[in-house]
């Protein structure tokens, strides 16, 4: 049994495991190893994801299967370096699943949540990074509305990846 649920300060552990996991399924073999371990090591802390689940800016789901995590979202303020963002928007600042529960339709649940939340206040825009060479993901986020508007360089230790800023405008009530 599939359930989506708002992860506390309690989940840091969990989240840490998680996103530690989802990362280096996704994009472990782009790195050098010491460069992927110092990211990881920064990154998905047990210490940092509690700064994250203890904020009252952002929220952070898990997809649980039987209990046990296997999927997550975050959202927040938008850090994303364009421009145009402004005070208010928000972002997507994650949405990962482990391999084997991908392509079967609860990443969409677990973006329709985060949207949700993210919308809350009433429609505004919305942003996100994704990786300039996945395209999976990107066709996902266009079905959403988000459109490429910008581009900016994602450290991994000595490696730079090239991210693609995803926005959505706020538009009438979805």
């Amino acid at each position: 049994m599939y359930t989506i649920r708002r992860a506390t300060v309690d989940d840091a552990p969990t989240l840490s495991v998680l996103a530690t996991r989802t990362f280096v399924e996704t994009f472990g073999h782009l790195y050098p190893a010491q460069d992927l371990q110092d990211f990881l090591d920064e990154a998905y802390a047990v210490d940092r994801q509690h700064i994250i689940l203890a904020h009252p800016d952002y929220a952070v789901w898990l997809l649980e299967r039987d209990g046990v995590a296997v999927g997550h979202a975050a959202a927040g303020p938008c850090g994303l370096p364009h421009p145009d963002v402004q005070p208010g928007d928000r972002e997507l600042k994650r949405l990962y699943l482990i391999k084997d529960e991908q392509s079967c339709g609860w990443g969409s649940r677990l973006l329709e949540t985060a949207l949700d939340w993210l919308e809350r206040d009433g429609p505004r825009t919305l942003w996100l990074g994704v990786w300039s060479e996945n395209f999976g993901a990107q066709r996902f986020y266009a079905r959403y509305g988000f459109n490429k508007v910008g581009t900016y360089e994602f450290p991994v230790g000595s490696v730079r990846d090239l991210e693609f800023i995803l926005r959505r405008p706020a538009g009438p009530a979805r």
